[in-house]
């Protein structure tokens, strides 16, 4: 066995190691050179990708919607890296161009983006932004724009489809439409909450004032309202007892009489469905949305028992009533 095993350990004590060719160093550096540039491009790649969201998220924290020019536009949208979706509109709302429909499209845009910016959802996956034709009509030209408002949604990655171009005149431009397409295009769902318009609400609480007022200033003469008379008289000088005519200014009673009704049907319907959830609507003042309701009903009732009233009185024996005017 040790007579064996020698010339083998000669000839493994005899081996040299093996080196490699001189001719692949220089490959090993560059290879090394490579790595090395490949890995400070993809720092550097997400270092701006960072910048860019963080810019970005500054801008969406002062607005929902901010304003692009044509540097802006070129780095934040067309230029990579870019993991986030950019929804635009491009418009034209200086006043000497006198783009009513602008305006109109500029509103819904503004809830849509509202909507967004303060729901609980948000993140830096979407933004919200526009260009005007006086700040950017190089972005016009370059995209082949000829019409305003036109909406336009940029994807992360690769260039916009036919579909990323919000088709507004079969659809229209509400914010309901418009989240419903930014749904489809990018899979973020956005609730619109539109801010309620308590116009209607605080002209007829001024008119219910000021007759309140005119009936408080004179409590100690209102023997006019009791007066059967006067009733009377009025109703024979506008109103007219045949159902076969009508006078002209029992047709503007009428007119008045119907739309007290609806305008009290709209504020029911306004304290029984207004928007946002139960916890904001829970966060605001309960008799705020019970002083709507009882207004609407005391419209309702009041002005559609007139109505019956007047109703009887041009149709003889109708049966129906509801409060008895006569």
């Amino acid at each position: 066995m040790g007579a064996r095993g020698a010339p083998s350990r000669r000839r493994q004590a005899g081996r040299r190691p093996r080196y490699l060719p001189t001719g692949s160093f220089p490959f090993l550096l560059l290879l090394l050179l490579l790595c090395i540039q490949l890995g400070g491009g993809q720092k550097k790649k997400e270092n701006l990708l960072a910048e860019k969201v963080e810019q970005l998220m500054e801008w969406s924290s002062r607005r929902s919607v901010f304003r692009m020019n044509g540097d802006k536009f070129r780095k934040f949208i067309k230029a990579p890296p870019r993991n986030y979706s950019m929804v635009v509109m491009f418009t034209a709302l200086q006043p000497q161009r006198q783009c009513s429909v602008c305006r109109l499209a500029n509103e819904e845009y503004q809830i849509l983006a509202n909507s967004w910016r303060y729901s609980s959802a948000f993140c830096n996956k979407l933004f919200f932004s526009k260009v005007d034709y006086d700040e950017g009509t190089d972005i016009f030209q370059q995209l082949n724009i000829n019409s305003a408002p036109t909406f336009m949604h940029f994807p992360p990655k690769g260039r916009p489809k036919r579909a990323d171009t919000f088709d507004l005149q079969r659809i229209g431009f509400g914010a309901e439409q418009l989240a419903k397409w930014i749904a489809d295009r990018t899979d973020v769902h956005i609730r619109v909450f539109r801010p309620p318009n308590y116009s209607g609400t605080i002209a007829l609480a001024l008119l219910v004032s000021l007759v309140g007022g005119l009936l408080y200033l004179r409590r100690n003469n209102l023997e006019f309202i009791y007066n059967k008379t006067g009733w009377a008289m009025v109703s024979l000088s506008y109103i007219h007892g045949s159902s076969q005519v009508q006078f002209v200014a029992e047709s503007h009673i009428i007119l008045v009489l119907n739309a007290a009704i609806t305008m009290g049907m709209v504020l029911l319907n306004e304290a029984a469905t207004s928007k946002g959830d139960v916890g904001k609507r829970r966060s605001k003042s309960l008799c705020w949305y019970l002083f709507i309701c009882l207004v609407g009903l005391g419209l309702v009732v009041f002005f559609f028992s007139f109505l019956l009233s007047i109703f009887r009185s041009k149709y003889h024996g109708y049966p129906y009533s509801d409060l008895d005017f006569e």
